[in-house]
């Protein structure tokens, strides 16, 4: 398993935990602080789904006029923890 808690920037939460398999499929997130109702949904639909699948739909949301948003920030920490090794 790889695992990562990855510190946002630029968005109301603060902290992003993300664990995924040795097959890139991620198994467990959990957002510390923002939009707790949106980010719940979101965990949800992640998971179960391949890393670069989540990065291609998510990666470039942003949030009113912020350059990135919490899905974003998401992504950011999916490419640190897909290039961990186990």
């Amino acid at each position: 398993m790889k695992h990562i808690q990855y510190r946002t920037q630029g968005t109301c939460s603060v902290l992003i935990d993300v664990t995924a398999d040795e097959d890139n499929v991620i198994r467990q997130v959990a957002f510390l602080g923002g939009c707790d109702g949106n980010l719940q949904g979101i965990c949800r639909l992640v998971k179960g789904q391949k890393i670069d699948d989540v990065i291609s739909k998510l990666d470039g949301i942003r949030c009113g006029d912020k350059p990135t948003s919490c899905p974003d920030q998401l992504c950011r920490a999916l490419e640190q923890l897909k290039n961990q090794t186990i």
